[in-house]
């Protein structure tokens, strides 16, 4: 027989998560999307913390500082939410994680702390200037979202630690924006490559341009250069040039594709984004 879960904790307030946590090592669980396949077991072979019970973990707020999404918010919550146009591409990704079993239980802060460099939420935040909270009981500390993510499947959080919340700058959430993701099919997959575009567009000149992609390196990555190519400029899909972006990234050749073809789908990718946004939204999905 399989060992059964040797504790099993599920809290109702964030200062007893934080406490159990300070006090004893577990395994911080919400919806187990990643969890139970890393596992390959019917049960988790660890002392686990359950973090869904926390009300104060889910929902999405905004102020006059911006937005925030708690860390147990599911995608199937964030994809059905009224966000302004620059979380479209957010939206578009909570659509195609996994399959809508998964986005019912998946969560931001689940997806973030696995750190898959093919993490469908990554692309979309990181145009969006994210931050993350982590709380523990010492203390909250907010980190950028780029800084956060150092390798595959390796972060900044500590183990005492919770990933609360993701904070979107009031700054980031003007414009318009949209995700695009290249994979063997549509749902279930791993992605070959993925990218996500915001651009804030004044008198039909692109005065900001947040362009990343993702599964094309160790992380997924904003790409500087080829943002600058757009600003102060009408917007125009075609400066996205393919040298551009594979001077950025540094992908792999694994099962799926080689390093080349990550690159040419990239730049292919980020500029039928645009376009996408070129059009305008009743072309965007």
């Amino acid at each position: 027989m399989m060992p059964a879960t040797m504790t099993y904790l599920r809290p109702d307030m964030l200062a007893s998560a934080l406490d159990a946590l300070a006090s004893r090592p577990l395994t911080v669980a919400a919806g187990c999307t990643d969890l139970y396949p890393s596992t390959e077991r019917k049960s988790l072979p660890y002392d686990v913390l359950d973090i869904t019970g926390i009300e104060s973990l889910s929902g999405i707020r905004r102020d006059q500082e911006g937005l925030t999404i708690g860390g147990t918010t599911t995608w199937a919550e964030i994809a059905e939410a009224d966000l302004p146009p620059a979380l479209h591409a957010l939206q578009l990704a909570a659509r195609e994680v996994g399959s809508r079993q998964i986005q019912n239980r998946g969560t931001i802060a689940g997806n973030l702390c696995n750190a898959s460099p093919a993490a469908d939420g990554v692309p979309p935040l990181l145009v969006l200037d994210a931050e993350v909270e982590l709380s523990a009981s010492s203390g909250v500390r907010t980190l950028p979202l780029a800084d956060y993510l150092t390798g595959p499947r390796k972060t900044q959080r500590r183990p005492d630690e919770i990933l609360t919340a993701v904070k979107i700058p009031a700054k980031a959430l003007a414009g318009s924006s949209h995700f695009l993701k290249l994979g063997a099919r549509t749902y279930l997959v791993i992605s070959i490559s993925m990218v996500a575009a915001r651009v804030v567009i004044e008198d039909g000149i692109v005065t900001e341009a947040a362009l990343s992609v993702g599964a094309c390196g160790p992380v997924a990555q904003r790409l500087d250069a080829a943002e600058r190519a757009l600003v102060s400029h009408p917007l125009n899909p075609d400066a996205v040039s393919d040298q551009l972006v594979a001077d950025a990234l540094s992908p792999i050749d694994d099962i799926r594709a080689d390093a080349d073809y990550r690159n040419t789908s990239a730049a292919e990718l980020l500029r039928r984004t645009l376009r996408a946004l070129q059009a305008g939204p009743g072309d965007m999905g």
